[in-house]
Protein backbone atom coordinates (compact mmCIF):
# COMPACT_ATOMS: atom_id res chain seq x y z
CA UNK A 1 0.00 0.00 0.00
CA UNK A 2 1.77 3.65 -1.15
CA UNK A 3 1.55 6.64 -2.66
CA UNK A 4 2.14 7.60 -6.60
CA UNK A 5 2.96 10.60 -7.57
CA UNK A 6 6.23 12.03 -5.52
CA UNK A 7 8.95 13.39 -6.68
CA UNK A 8 12.27 11.46 -5.95
CA UNK A 9 13.55 12.22 -3.03
CA UNK A 10 17.31 14.61 -2.34
CA UNK A 11 19.87 12.34 -1.49
CA UNK A 12 22.12 14.82 0.41
CA UNK A 13 21.27 14.47 3.75
CA UNK A 14 24.20 16.15 5.37
CA UNK A 15 22.65 19.70 4.59
CA UNK A 16 21.06 21.21 7.84
CA UNK A 17 17.30 21.15 7.80
CA UNK A 18 16.94 24.52 7.55
CA UNK A 19 18.41 24.91 4.15
CA UNK A 20 14.74 23.95 2.37
CA UNK A 21 11.26 23.46 3.28
CA UNK A 22 10.43 19.32 4.75
CA UNK A 23 9.62 17.99 1.65
CA UNK A 24 5.22 16.78 2.02
CA UNK A 25 4.33 13.43 2.88
CA UNK A 26 1.71 11.98 1.05
CA UNK A 27 -1.70 11.19 2.43
CA UNK A 28 -2.97 7.43 1.04
CA UNK A 29 -6.18 5.93 1.58
CA UNK A 30 -6.29 2.18 2.37
CA UNK A 31 -9.11 0.53 0.97
CA UNK A 32 -10.64 3.99 0.76
CA UNK A 33 -12.63 5.12 3.88
CA UNK A 34 -12.99 1.84 5.20
CA UNK A 35 -14.04 3.22 8.74
CA UNK A 36 -16.68 5.08 7.10
CA UNK A 37 -17.58 2.84 4.15
CA UNK A 38 -17.45 -0.58 3.02
CA UNK A 39 -13.81 -1.00 2.08
CA UNK A 40 -12.96 -0.99 -1.96
CA UNK A 41 -16.51 0.54 -2.85
CA UNK A 42 -17.04 2.98 -4.67
CA UNK A 43 -18.52 5.31 -1.62
CA UNK A 44 -15.59 4.86 0.44
CA UNK A 45 -13.32 6.04 -2.59
CA UNK A 46 -15.55 9.20 -2.85
CA UNK A 47 -15.13 9.23 1.07
CA UNK A 48 -11.55 9.50 1.25
CA UNK A 49 -10.95 11.85 -1.81
CA UNK A 50 -13.04 14.00 -0.09
CA UNK A 51 -10.88 14.12 3.09
CA UNK A 52 -8.39 14.89 1.50
CA UNK A 53 -6.60 11.78 0.20
CA UNK A 54 -3.80 11.81 -2.32
CA UNK A 55 -3.91 8.71 -3.54
CA UNK A 56 -6.44 5.94 -3.11
CA UNK A 57 -4.90 2.31 -2.76
CA UNK A 58 -7.45 -0.48 -3.99
CA UNK A 59 -7.05 -4.19 -4.62
CA UNK A 60 -7.71 -5.74 -7.93
CA UNK A 61 -8.59 -9.16 -8.47
CA UNK A 62 -10.33 -10.88 -11.87
CA UNK A 63 -13.42 -12.56 -12.20
CA UNK A 64 -14.27 -15.45 -14.24
CA UNK A 65 -13.92 -13.90 -17.50
CA UNK A 66 -11.04 -11.99 -15.90
CA UNK A 67 -13.10 -8.67 -15.51
CA UNK A 68 -10.64 -6.63 -12.73
CA UNK A 69 -12.81 -5.54 -10.06
CA UNK A 70 -12.08 -4.34 -6.16
CA UNK A 71 -12.04 -6.83 -3.74
CA UNK A 72 -8.49 -8.35 -1.09
CA UNK A 73 -10.00 -11.85 -0.62
CA UNK A 74 -10.10 -14.87 -3.13
CA UNK A 75 -13.50 -15.25 -1.43
CA UNK A 76 -16.82 -12.69 -1.57
CA UNK A 77 -17.50 -14.09 2.40
CA UNK A 78 -15.82 -11.61 4.63
CA UNK A 79 -16.91 -8.40 2.85
CA UNK A 80 -20.15 -9.39 1.43
CA UNK A 81 -21.53 -12.84 3.03
CA UNK A 82 -21.30 -14.83 -0.14
CA UNK A 83 -18.75 -17.81 0.18
CA UNK A 84 -18.17 -18.11 -3.51
CA UNK A 85 -14.63 -17.46 -4.90
CA UNK A 86 -14.08 -14.82 -6.89
CA UNK A 87 -12.87 -16.71 -9.83
CA UNK A 88 -15.82 -18.62 -9.83
CA UNK A 89 -17.91 -16.12 -10.96
CA UNK A 90 -18.88 -13.73 -14.17
CA UNK A 91 -18.86 -10.30 -13.80
CA UNK A 92 -23.24 -11.12 -14.88
CA UNK A 93 -23.04 -13.07 -11.88
CA UNK A 94 -21.09 -10.69 -9.81
CA UNK A 95 -23.59 -8.11 -10.46
CA UNK A 96 -26.20 -9.96 -8.18
CA UNK A 97 -23.75 -10.07 -4.83
CA UNK A 98 -24.12 -6.93 -2.86
CA UNK A 99 -27.11 -4.82 -0.72
CA UNK A 100 -29.41 -2.79 -2.80
CA UNK A 101 -26.99 0.48 -3.62
CA UNK A 102 -24.14 -1.12 -3.25
CA UNK A 103 -22.21 -3.84 -5.22
CA UNK A 104 -18.30 -5.18 -6.08
CA UNK A 105 -16.96 -2.41 -8.47
CA UNK A 106 -14.35 -3.11 -11.31
CA UNK A 107 -11.85 -1.01 -11.48
CA UNK A 108 -13.04 0.79 -14.54
CA UNK A 109 -15.90 2.04 -12.06
CA UNK A 110 -13.58 2.94 -9.61
CA UNK A 111 -10.93 4.84 -12.15
CA UNK A 112 -14.05 6.64 -13.54
CA UNK A 113 -14.77 7.78 -9.88
CA UNK A 114 -11.96 9.10 -9.19
CA UNK A 115 -11.74 10.98 -12.62
CA UNK A 116 -13.95 13.31 -11.14
CA UNK A 117 -11.88 14.71 -8.43
CA UNK A 118 -9.03 16.13 -10.58
CA UNK A 119 -5.85 15.34 -8.68
CA UNK A 120 -6.92 11.75 -7.22
CA UNK A 121 -4.80 9.01 -8.04
CA UNK A 122 -5.39 5.16 -7.53
CA UNK A 123 -2.68 2.75 -6.25
CA UNK A 124 -3.65 -0.48 -7.56
CA UNK A 125 -2.17 -2.84 -5.17
CA UNK A 126 -1.69 -6.82 -6.88
CA UNK A 127 -0.79 -10.05 -4.70
CA UNK A 128 0.70 -11.60 -7.69
CA UNK A 129 1.03 -11.34 -11.53
CA UNK A 130 -2.09 -12.85 -12.39
CA UNK A 131 -4.25 -9.80 -12.62
CA UNK A 132 -1.65 -7.77 -14.17
CA UNK A 133 -2.52 -7.90 -18.30
CA UNK A 134 -6.02 -7.57 -17.72
CA UNK A 135 -5.37 -4.47 -14.87
CA UNK A 136 -2.96 -2.72 -17.64
CA UNK A 137 -5.80 -2.98 -20.36
CA UNK A 138 -8.34 -1.58 -17.97
CA UNK A 139 -6.57 1.55 -17.34
CA UNK A 140 -5.29 2.06 -21.12
CA UNK A 141 -8.76 1.69 -21.92
CA UNK A 142 -9.84 4.38 -20.39
CA UNK A 143 -6.38 6.62 -20.99
CA UNK A 144 -5.90 6.52 -16.80
CA UNK A 145 -2.13 5.77 -16.86
CA UNK A 146 -0.87 8.74 -15.51
CA UNK A 147 -3.37 8.34 -12.79
CA UNK A 148 -2.55 5.33 -11.04
CA UNK A 149 0.43 3.64 -9.59
CA UNK A 150 0.99 -0.29 -8.76
CA UNK A 151 2.18 -2.01 -5.43
CA UNK A 152 3.19 -5.32 -4.59
CA UNK A 153 5.60 -8.19 -4.44
CA UNK A 154 7.96 -8.32 -6.42
CA UNK A 155 6.82 -11.07 -8.93
CA UNK A 156 3.68 -9.23 -9.89
CA UNK A 157 5.75 -5.39 -10.03
CA UNK A 158 8.13 -7.38 -12.34
CA UNK A 159 4.51 -8.47 -14.48
CA UNK A 160 3.41 -4.55 -14.30
CA UNK A 161 6.39 -3.67 -15.60
CA UNK A 162 6.70 -5.78 -18.20
CA UNK A 163 3.62 -4.49 -19.70
CA UNK A 164 4.32 -0.59 -19.00
CA UNK A 165 8.10 0.37 -19.01
CA UNK A 166 7.11 3.92 -17.77
CA UNK A 167 4.22 3.15 -14.99
CA UNK A 168 5.00 4.09 -11.30
CA UNK A 169 5.72 1.20 -9.14
CA UNK A 170 5.68 1.14 -5.54
CA UNK A 171 7.42 -2.92 -4.59
CA UNK A 172 6.05 -3.58 -1.52
CA UNK A 173 9.35 -5.28 0.54
CA UNK A 174 9.46 -7.04 3.59
CA UNK A 175 12.74 -7.20 4.72
CA UNK A 176 15.30 -4.97 6.63
CA UNK A 177 17.85 -4.95 4.15
CA UNK A 178 16.92 -3.21 0.77
CA UNK A 179 16.21 -5.41 -2.48
CA UNK A 180 19.22 -6.61 -4.51
CA UNK A 181 20.85 -4.02 -6.70
CA UNK A 182 19.77 -6.77 -9.70
CA UNK A 183 16.55 -6.69 -8.39
CA UNK A 184 15.87 -2.95 -8.77
CA UNK A 185 17.69 -2.41 -12.03
CA UNK A 186 15.08 -4.85 -13.25
CA UNK A 187 12.07 -3.27 -11.59
CA UNK A 188 12.85 0.45 -11.49
CA UNK A 189 10.82 1.27 -8.58
CA UNK A 190 10.04 4.87 -7.26
CA UNK A 191 9.33 3.61 -3.93
CA UNK A 192 10.25 0.77 -1.25
CA UNK A 193 6.92 0.12 0.47
CA UNK A 194 7.68 -1.67 3.61
CA UNK A 195 4.92 -2.36 6.56
CA UNK A 196 5.33 0.59 9.31
CA UNK A 197 6.92 -1.63 11.49
CA UNK A 198 10.45 -1.53 9.47
CA UNK A 199 10.39 2.12 8.55
CA UNK A 200 12.87 3.50 11.03
CA UNK A 201 15.20 6.52 10.01
CA UNK A 202 18.08 4.11 9.25
CA UNK A 203 15.75 1.98 6.40
CA UNK A 204 14.64 5.18 5.21
CA UNK A 205 17.96 6.98 4.98
CA UNK A 206 19.48 4.39 2.76
CA UNK A 207 16.25 3.70 1.03
CA UNK A 208 16.71 7.83 0.17
CA UNK A 209 20.52 7.20 -0.42
CA UNK A 210 19.85 4.44 -3.17
CA UNK A 211 17.67 6.94 -4.94
CA UNK A 212 14.49 5.06 -3.41
CA UNK A 213 11.28 7.24 -2.02
CA UNK A 214 10.08 5.55 0.74
CA UNK A 215 6.04 4.65 1.03
CA UNK A 216 4.81 2.71 4.28
CA UNK A 217 1.89 0.86 5.83
CA UNK A 218 -0.90 0.94 7.42
CA UNK A 219 -0.74 3.77 10.27
CA UNK A 220 -3.88 3.91 11.92
CA UNK A 221 -2.45 5.60 15.43
CA UNK A 222 -1.35 9.48 15.57
CA UNK A 223 1.73 8.64 17.58
CA UNK A 224 2.53 6.00 14.52
CA UNK A 225 1.81 8.40 12.00
CA UNK A 226 4.29 10.98 13.69
CA UNK A 227 7.03 8.52 14.15
CA UNK A 228 6.89 7.93 10.19
CA UNK A 229 7.10 11.64 9.79
CA UNK A 230 10.35 12.23 11.64
CA UNK A 231 11.50 8.73 10.27
CA UNK A 232 11.59 10.97 6.97
CA UNK A 233 9.21 8.75 4.76
CA UNK A 234 7.26 9.90 1.76
CA UNK A 235 4.18 8.51 1.80
CA UNK A 236 2.16 6.81 4.42
CA UNK A 237 -0.83 4.88 3.91
CA UNK A 238 -3.73 4.66 6.43
CA UNK A 239 -7.18 3.20 7.94
CA UNK A 240 -8.18 6.77 9.24
CA UNK A 241 -7.30 9.25 6.30
CA UNK A 242 -8.77 11.99 7.74
CA UNK A 243 -6.52 11.82 11.04
CA UNK A 244 -3.68 11.02 8.71
CA UNK A 245 -5.00 14.55 6.42
CA UNK A 246 -5.27 16.41 9.45
CA UNK A 247 -1.81 15.91 11.46
CA UNK A 248 0.13 16.60 8.27
CA UNK A 249 -1.26 19.79 7.79
CA UNK A 250 -0.67 20.52 11.30
CA UNK A 251 -3.76 20.64 12.58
Amino acid sequence: MTAPGRPAPATDHAAPATDRPAPRVLAVAHRGDPYRHRENTLPSIESALAAGADAVEVDVRLTRDRVPVLLHDDTLERLWRDPRPLRSLTLEQLDGVGVPGLRVPTLADALKAAAETPSARLLIDLDDPHPAAATWAAVTDLGAEQRVGFCGPATAMLAVRALAPAAEIALTWTQPRLPAPALLADLRPRYLNPPFGLAEPEFVAAAHEAGLAVSTWTADLRRTMRRLRRAGVDSITTNRIAVLRSLLDGH
